[in-house]
């Protein structure tokens, strides 16, 4: 694993990574590996021609992309061929491509398919997926999708104490609600990703009888089996609530924040290849007031309360439109409740969509908002500063970090403190374009590439200790 940056860069001209881009950006056919492993294809670089100011940009940014990815691959190959990891498994409730997935499995995709191009072989163990094969490569790593919804629980922890899971140098533990108790039985170097507590979530999607047991679960019966385990969270704010309320060890929680895309930029400037085209009206600030929230339609992300402040602040702002990005279970409630507020002609609910179409709602956005209860992070907070969008979101973990009150956005308590707020950004151009401005400077350095290496280390520190 010796080559350096720039004989990676060369390569990747030439385009000896191999591999086409699909629709989705994503790339095919394995190349040849380091040192005998198989090697994601790296982005390979633009090609040189004559194009219009918005199409240089993007080739360039395209450039700067291609040689970051090729740099972290070589870092991260470095690291994985120092501390012996060759094969890392990583256990998850749910894949990308289930219906409910979310941030934890946005965040898991784009930490492993890193790892896959440093040249680890990565294997991915999940819950089936409705309709979909059992087995899949994606982004140069292995989705082996084994039991039902629930069953993937002690399903995974039977095959692990049969020795048909958890073989490898490494093993990841994705905690999201319910844990595998892997400290149980498995005896494989291992980290957990825990990205938040989820206390009063248990109400909300459990019934009445279950929610205690679930709540006892995560705050009682689970922590114990993983206090000498190294625990991986996203924000200072949730270690804290970690530390706090599941009494883990202050000094076995690192903190790894999230990256973003390179495909999020502000309006008017080009992003990376295969992207989001930013000319035009699409990526340019609409002339109607727009704040828009993103996540998956479920309780924890406390839509009806944004329904709520949007109806109140169209009283003072009657050219105000909204729109909620998502999909899930919640959608025929909050249609209902739209309709019962008579704002079906400018509250929209387009449920999930296509990368430039995304990147096109957060630049178009005057404020992003998020009335989540639980966040690891707020990933979409982050996205949007990345736009140049501000945000008013709930004063919870992880929120606290991705905002810098005051600066990149607002903190919030209440719901009229989140109507003053997102009110007073539509009403005072100076203030939203110092919060942009203060949103863009707060993204600065959040790349995935670092998190996926800083994640990495985590895991060869356990490697290297348990020899």
């Amino acid at each position: 694993m010796g080559a350096s940056p720039s004989a990676l860069l060369d390569r990747i001209a030439r385009g000896e990574f191999g591999g086409d881009v699909d629709e989705g950006g994503k790339r095919g056919s394995l190349g040849p590996g380091v040192g005998g492993r198989a090697r994601l294809p790296l982005p390979r670089l633009p090609r040189e021609h004559e194009a219009a100011e918005g199409d240089r940009d993007r080739d360039e940014r395209g450039r700067e992309v291609a040689q970051r990815r090729a740099e972290s691959a070589e870092r991260i190959g470095r690291m994985a061929e120092a501390a012996g990891i060759r094969k890392v498994d990583v256990i998850a409730w749910r894949d990308l491509d289930d219906v409910e997935a979310g941030g934890s499995e946005l965040h898991a995709d784009e930490i492993l398919q890193r790892w896959a191009e440093g040249g680890i072989d990565v294997r991915l163990w999940t819950s089936r997926v409705d309709g979909a094969a059992r087995h899949i490569i994606r982004n140069g790593y292995s989705v082996n999708r084994r039991a039902g919804r629930y069953a993937v629980f002690p399903r995974t922890a039977i095959a692990g104490l049969r020795g048909k899971l958890g073989t490898g140098d490494g093993l990841v533990e994705i905690w999201n609600g319910m844990p595998f108790f892997s400290p149980v039985w498995s005896r494989t170097p291992r980290i957990v990703f825990l990205h938040h507590v989820h206390a009063e979530m248990w109400d909300m999607v459990l019934s009445p009888r279950m929610a205690p047991l679930g709540r006892t679960l995560e705050n009682r019966f689970a922590p114990p089996f993983y206090r000498r385990t190294e625990i991986v969270t996203l924000s200072n704010s949730a270690k804290d609530d970690l530390v706090r309320k599941l009494r883990h060890s202050a000094e076995r929680v690192t903190v790894v924040p999230p990256g973003v895309d390179p495909r999020f930029v502000p309006a008017g400037r080009a992003g990376t290849a295969g992207t989001a085209g930013t000319a035009g009206t699409a990526g340019t600030l609409s002339p109607n007031p727009l704040v828009i929230a993103v996540g998956r339609l479920v309780p924890v992300k406390r839509f009806d309360l944004f329904i709520e402040a949007m109806v109140a602040l169209r009283q003072v702002h009657p050219t105000l439109e909204a729109m909620i990005v998502g999909e899930g279970y919640e959608r025929p409630l909050l249609e209902a409740q739209i309709a019962a507020a008579d704002a079906g002609h400018w509250i929209s609910l387009p449920g999930r969509l296509p990368d430039a179409a995304l990147v096109s709602a957060y630049q178009r956005a005057w404020v992003v908002a998020s009335t989540s209860s639980h966040e690891g992070w707020g990933m979409t907070l982050t996205e949007a500063a990345a736009c140049g969008t501000p945000a008013v979101a709930t004063k919870i973990p992880g929120h606290e970090d991705a905002i810098i009150d005051d600066q990149s956005g607002f903190l919030v308590s209440t719901l009229p403190e989140m109507i003053d707020a997102i009110g007073s950004i539509l009403a005072n151009p100076m203030l939203r374009r110092r919060l942009s401005q203060g949103a863009l400077r707060r993204v600065e350095g959040m790349t995935w590439e670092r998190a996926a290496f800083l994640a990495l280390e985590a895991l060869a520190s356990r490697v290297t200790l348990s020899r």
